[in-house]
């Protein structure tokens, strides 16, 4: 079973370390995941506008709300979509997803991307003129997104935040509104530790939710459960190679929102084990000369023409993400 631990953020409430995530989760399979997971003891649940399953979850919600937990033992977090960016749609979305998860207020909302796509035209608008790439809207600075975050009513969001973001962009929009993120979601898993983010981060209380602790195989490398160094430390602590990434994170203070929508793994994910100083080293091991971000919307069909993280295949993007439109 989880250990059940809470991390307190910097508004006071607390976030289970071990939640679900519902990224690239089939329709029709969600609804049936997050009832299991609720059932087994999940109280973390991890959603967005994008991954358009919201609706499942809320009926999944309603089979367990008051049933087999009430709202307030939930942490519920979402995510405003790049389509919504524009100061007049924030709460707009918000009340989108309030409403398709059948739900009153979410305890913690973040800005999804670090760049904003034009309104009125679907959560993907196509670019105007070029094939095979989505349309950026250079207009909307984030700053401007994060002070309609910050304005939105308290009876709706407990905390507001942020995902994907780096250093830079995060610096952008604290130094412009004093504001600092309660939350900042990002990839993290052995091979992009993101050190200096961290550091940043603990710096600034601003609590880092692991998304893709497993690593994934959107680009065809091999699998990180399947690593010969995570499955000699499972064989060790008679563990599951997920449960071995997942305690990598929570030894790095994370919450960690494994994906799945198999009953037997959600329930396996769930069942903490603990990484000694040495095998958390062990682990750690992996990224050294093997760094290797999976989730770069430059590389997506559609493209974003965006420079989000500063990698070498972002270098040729037209645009760059930053609390000012470059």
């Amino acid at each position: 079973m989880s250990f059940r631990k809470q991390i307190t953020l910097s508004n006071g409430a607390h976030i289970p370390q071990i939640g679900l995530g519902t990224w690239l989760s089939a329709p029709k399979e969600v609804e049936n995941a997050v009832e299991i997971a609720v059932r087994n003891g999940y109280r973390h649940l991890d959603l967005a506008m994008i991954y358009e399953n919201q609706d499942e979850v809320g009926a999944a919600l309603k089979k367990v709300i008051p049933s087999v937990v009430k709202r307030e033992d939930l942490f519920i977090t979402s995510k405003l979509w790049n389509s919504a960016h524009q100061p007049d749609q924030v709460e707009k979305e918000l009340n989108e997803t309030l409403k398709q998860l059948g739900i009153e207020y979410l305890d913690l909302y973040l800005v999804h991307w670090p760049i904003a796509f034009p309104p009125g035209n679907g959560l993907n608008p196509p670019h105007l003129t070029k094939a095979g790439e989505l349309a950026i809207d250079t207009q909307t600075t984030l700053v401007e997104t994060w002070k309609a975050m910050i304005a939105l009513p308290k009876s709706k969001v407990r905390a507001i935040g942020v995902s994907n973001f780096t250093v830079e962009q995060l610096k952008g929009i604290i130094n412009a509104t004093g504001v600092v993120p309660t939350a900042n979601q990002v990839e993290a898993h052995p091979l992009l530790p993101q050190d200096d983010l961290v550091a940043y981060c603990k710096e600034k209380n601003i609590h880092i939710t692991a998304y893709s602790p497993l690593g994934n195989n959107l680009i065809g490398k091999p699998k990180l459960t399947e690593n010969s160094v995570v499955l000699e430390v499972a064989k060790k602590l008679n563990a599951t190679p997920a449960q071995v990434l997942v305690a990598w994170g929570a030894y790095r203070g994370y919450s960690v929102i494994p994906k799945s929508v198999q009953e037997a793994r959600i329930i396996s994910n769930f069942k903490q084990v603990e990484l000694s100083k040495e095998d958390y080293e062990k682990i750690s091991s992996i990224g050294h000369n093997n760094y290797t971000r999976f989730n770069i919307p430059f590389t997506y069909k559609p493209k974003w023409d965006v420079n989000i993280f500063d990698e070498p295949i972002e270098k040729q993007a037209a645009f760059r993400a930053s609390s000012k439109i470059q």
